[in-house]
């Protein structure tokens, strides 16, 4: 009989990379509520403790398989995932998605959560909502759809089809072929650059131009941009030909 590890969801916090892995293989990484929150709380601790990027993997040869439907998954489960994957998706550092074999359903969410996907040869994909009788959330469509392509977010979510780690390449889903090494490569070299520029240009990818509130957010974050002592830093280094050293002020 297969017992859970210790701990569903672990972390290594390693030059201000952050590696969060979920691991519960006997589900191929399914999550659980319990497991839903331990997530949330690594992801979080690990920002807190400097982390300047995170990693999100998963353990045993899978990204993560969906919600773990063994479970009962009702409507206080969808509200706390909604949660979390805006909790990941709005963090001020970079965020990669390393994938490999199953990524479906809860597993596509929180690869859409993240900015950017590596993506190894393994790796298939799938929103199987129509297979279940479910839906997901107008966010998650959305997130589909902007970074599959609609046609492709469409024949997923409306016809249950996989598609494979060359799909995602050619439509774009994926940033970067290759392992879990090569989003670490990809993460670092996201953490010594401007933290008010990255975190400043989120909120901008993800300012709707109707929606005021959003367009005054990144208002405010491109100001702080203009105005911070990072910026002046920049400047030095480019004319003293060195790297800068940014402070996110």
């Amino acid at each position: 009989m297969t017992t859970e590890p210790p701990t569903p969801v672990r972390t290594e916090l390693v030059d201000a990379v952050a590696t969060v892995t979920i691991d519960r293989q006997q589900r191929r990484n399914a999550l659980n509520l319990d497991a839903l929150n331990a997530l949330d709380d690594a992801v979080l601790t690990a920002v807190e403790a400097g982390a300047r990027a995170v990693v999100l993997t998963g353990a045993g040869g899978h990204f993560c398989a969906g919600a773990d439907l063994t479970e009962l998954e009702d409507v206080a489960f969808t509200e706390r995932l909604a949660e979390v994957l805006r909790m990941i998706a709005s963090l001020p550092v970079t965020t990669v998605a390393a994938i490999e074999g199953s990524c479906m359903g809860l597993g596509m969410q929180l690869a859409v959560a993240c900015d950017l996907r590596v993506v190894a040869d393994s790796a298939r994909f799938a929103v199987p909502v129509a297979r279940l009788g479910l839906m997901v959330d107008h966010w998650t469509l959305d997130r589909v759809a902007r970074f599959w392509g609609e046609g492709a977010a469409r024949l997923m979510v409306l016809t249950a089809a996989v598609l494979t780690s060359d799909d995602a390449w050619r439509l774009g889903f994926a940033q970067v072929r290759g392992d879990l090494g090569v989003a670490h490569t990809l993460a670092a070299a996201a953490v010594p650059l401007a933290p008010l520029s990255q975190s400043g240009s989120k909120i901008g990818f993800d300012a709707h131009v109707d929606n005021e509130d959003q367009a005054r957010r990144y208002r405010e974050a491109f100001h702080a941009a203009w105005a911070s002592e990072d910026l002046a830093e920049g400047q030095r280094a480019f004319h003293e030909r060195r790297s800068p050293l940014f402070h996110a002020r």
